[in-house]
C-alpha cells in the first residue's frame, strides 16, 4: 500500500472562517490568465539565513525536495530525449572541424573516449537521480554531497551552458537555411526559429516532451538511414572513383596535427555528447522515475554505440580531412556538415537537401533542450537559495515562467548572427559553454562517489536502492579521473593550439580564452560563493540522505520493477563487491 504523503501541521491560532460574511462579493479573475497564478500554496524554506551571510542545506534540499514542478513526462518521453536528444550541432556540424583537426583516426578515438566516459557519468546519475527525484538534479546533488559552493558554481556554470547554447543553435539553423540560398533573411529567420522553441517551452512540459519525442523519432531514423547509405556510398564508390574502403586513411592519413589535433578535438566531443545528463534534469518532471529513468540510462549505451561512434566512423571513411568544405572553427559562413559533404561526393541528386533539413531539425531539437535545462536549471538553484527567489515561481501548469523569460531573453544573442561581428561572437558563445559539459560530468562523479560512501557510512546496503549502476564507485572514479585529465590536456591545447598562426601575445591570450574561457568563470563564481557565505565542504557522515528520497513505492512494486529492468550480467557481482 502507498505511503500518505506527510503535510506540515497548521501552526496557526486563528480559528479558520467556515462561513462567507454576509454582505462580501466575490470577483472572479478572467480564465485565461488562471494558469498565471502560482502553483498550490507551500512552505517555502529560505535558504539564506539572517544578515545573508549564513546558508542552510536543510533547507535548500528541502525546497528541491518539495518543487512545485508538475510530473507530466511519461516514459516513452524520457526514452527518446536519452536516445536522441542531444543530437544535433555537435555531431552534425561540429565534427566537421573536429575532423579538419584531428584527422578520422582522432575524431573517432575521442568520440569513444567521450563515450566511455559518458556512460559512466550517466550511469551514476541515474542511480541517484531515481534515488532523490529532485527539481535542479546534479546541481542540487553537487550542493549535497560535495559543497554548496561547487553547487552554485557548477549550476551556474550548467545554466549559463543552455542559455548560450540555445542562441548559438538558432545561429547554426540560419546556417542551414543558407545551404538552400533561401531567401528568407537571416533576422526573419532567427525570429521564427526563436518563436518556435519560446512557443514550446511556454507550454506546459508534456508539450516538450511531445516535442522532442518527434525530433528525436526523426533525427534517430536519419541517422540509421545515413549509416545504411554511408556503407553502400563506401562500397560501391562515389562518382568520381570506385570502392573507397579505408583509403582517406591512408591519404592523406588517419591522424593529423599528432596527439595535439587529438586533445584538441575531446571537447569538441564533449560538446557532441552534451545534453545528455538531461534525462536526471527531467526526473523531477517524471511521472514515474523509478520505472521510466532506469529504462532510459540502460538505453544510453546503445545511442554511444550506434548514434554517435559509427556515424562518426562513416564519416571519417567518406570524406578526408583535407576536404576544403568543412567548416573552420574560426568560421561560422560554411553551409555543409561532413554528413552532406559525403552524400554530395557520391552525387545523390536531392539527399543532400533532405539531410540538410535533417541538421535543421536536430539544431532546433538541440535548442529546445537548451532552454529547457537553462529555465529548470535557474528555477532549481532559486529554490536553494543561490539564485534571486523570483526565478523559483512556478504556475498552476508547472512552468517556470520567470526562468523561461530570463531564457528567452539569452535567445535574443542568436541575432549577433545578422551584425558585423557575427564571426567573434560565435567563437566566445561558444567559449563559454565549450567546456561547461565537462565540469558537469566532473561535479556528478563526484556526487556519486560521495554519494555512495554515505549511503553504506548510514547503514543502508545498495541492494536497497530501486536502481543500482551496474559499474558502481569505480566507473566514477574512471569518469572523474578522465575528466580531470581532459582538462589538463586542454590547458595544453590553450596555451599553444593545434595548426595555430598566433604570433602575438594578443593573439595568443585570445586563442588561450577561446578554449579555456570557462574555467576562470566556474572557479570566479565559486570562489564568491566560498567566501561570501564561508560554506564548507560537506563530510560524508553529514551528508543527508533522507530529504526528498524516493520512499514512495512499496517493497513489492520495487521488486516489480527491478525485475522488469531485467538482470545486468554477471561480472557486476564483481564490482559490487569492489564498490
Amino acid at each position: 500500500m502507498q505511503k500518505a504523503k506527510p503535510y506540515p501541521g497548521s501552526t496557526s491560532t486563528i480559528t479558520p472562517l467556515l462561513t462567507r460574511p454576509k454582505g462580501t462579493r466575490s470577483f472572479a479573475a478572467p480564465k485565461a490568465f488562471d494558469s498565471f497564478r502560482s502553483g498550490p500554496d507551500r512552505t517555502f524554506a529560505p535558504a539564506i539565513g539572517e544578515g545573508g551571510r549564513l546558508f542552510n542545506p536543510k533547507a535548500a534540499a528541502w525546497n528541491t525536495a518539495n518543487t512545485p514542478l508538475v510530473r507530466r513526462l511519461k516514459g516513452r518521453h524520457l526514452q527518446m530525449i536519452a536516445i536522441g536528444g542531444s543530437i544535433g550541432t555537435g555531431l552534425f556540424i561540429g565534427s566537421g572541424a573536429a575532423l579538419a583537426t584531428g584527422g578520422p583516426a582522432s575524431l573517432l578515438i575521442s568520440f569513444i573516449v567521450i563515450g566511455a566516459i559518458l556512460f559512466c557519468t550517466v550511469q551514476a546519475l541515474g542511480e541517484m537521480a531515481v534515488a532523490f527525484p529532485v527539481a535542479g538534479s546534479f546541481s542540487a546533488f553537487a550542493t549535497r554531497f560535495i559543497d554548496p559552493a561547487w553547487g552554485f558554481a557548477s549550476g551556474w556554470n550548467y545554466a549559463l551552458q543552455w542559455a548560450i547554447t540555445m542562441p548559438l543553435e538558432v545561429m547554426a539553423a540560419a546556417i542551414t537555411l543558407e545551404y538552400w540560398n533561401s531567401p528568407i533573411p537571416s533576422w526573419a529567420a532567427i525570429t521564427i526559429f526563436l518563436a518556435i522553441i519560446i512557443s514550446i517551452n511556454f507550454f506546459s512540459v508534456r508539450v516538450y516532451g511531445e516535442a522532442e519525442y518527434v525530433f528525436s523519432i526523426l533525427k534517430v531514423t536519419a541517422v540509421i538511414g545515413f549509416i545504411i547509405l554511408g556503407v553502400v556510398i563506401n562500397c560501391g564508390g562515389t562518382q568520381d572513383s570506385g570502392y573507397i574502403g579505408g583509403q582517406y586513411w591512408a591519404n592523406p592519413g588517419a591522424f593529423h596535427n599528432g596527439f595535439k589535433g587529438f586533445c584538441n578535438i575531446l571537447v569538441t566531443a564533449a560538446f557532441s555528447f552534451s545534453g545528455t545528463e538531461l534525462v536526471g534534469l527531467a526526473a523531477a518532471e517524471t511521472h514515474n522515475p523509478s520505472k521510466s529513468l532506469p529504462t532510459a540510462i540502460k538505453q544510453v549505451f546503445w545511442r554511444i554505440a550506434i548514434f554517435y561512434v559509427v556515424s562518426i566512423a562513416v564519416v571519417g571513411l567518406l570524406v578526408p580531412y583535407t576536404e576544403p568544405k568543412l567548416i573552420n572553427p574560426n568560421d561560422i559562413s560554411a553551409k555543409a556538415s561532413p554528413f552532406i559533404i559525403a552524400i554530395q561526393s557520391a552525387g545523390i541528386q536531392g539527399l543532400d537537401s533532405v539531410m540538410n533539413a535533417v541538421v535543421l531539425i536536430a539544431v532546433l531539437s538541440v535548442a529546445n533542450s537548451s532552454m529547457y535545462g537553462a529555465t529548470r536549471t535557474l528555477q532549481a538553484l532559486a529554490e536553494q537559495g543561490q539564485a534571486p527567489r523570483l526565478l523559483a515561481y512556478v504556475d498552476r501548469k508547472g512552468r517556470p515562467l520567470v526562468a523561461i523569460g530570463c531564457s528567452a531573453a539569452a535567445g535574443l544573442l542568436a541575432y549577433l548572427y545578422t551584425s558585423s561581428v557575427q564571426g567573434p561572437a560565435f567563437t566566445w558563445l561558444l567559449a563559454i559553454s565549450g567546456l561547461s559539459s565537462i565540469f558537469t560530468w566532473t561535479s556528478i562523479c563526484w556526487a556519486h562517489i560521495q554519494f555512495r560512501k554515505a549511503w553504506i557510512l548510514q547503514g543502508n546496503q545498495f541492494s536497497d536502492l530501486v536502481y543500482q549502476s551496474p559499474i558502481g564507485s569505480i566507473g566514477s572514479w574512471v569518469g572523474f579521473i578522465a575528466l580531470l585529465l581532459i582538462l589538463v590536456a586542454q590547458f595544453w591545447v590553450a596555451i599553444s593550439p593545434a595548426g595555430s598562426t598566433a604570433t602575438t601575445p594578443g593573439e595568443q591570450a585570445s586563442n588561450f580564452f577561446a578554449a579555456y574561457l570557462a574555467m576562470p568563470i566556474v572557479l570566479l563564481f565559486y570562489g564568491f560563493y566560498k567566501i561570501w557565505y564561508r560554506t564548507k565542504w560537506v563530510r560524508v557522515e553529514d551528508i543527508d540522505l533522507q530529504t526528498g528520497r524516493n520512499e514512495f513505492e512499496t517493497a513489492g512494486e520495487r521488486r516489480q520493477w527491478k525485475e522488469d529492468m531485467g538482470e545486468w550480467p554477471r561480472w557486476k557481482v564483481l564490482y559490487k563487491t569492489l564498490c
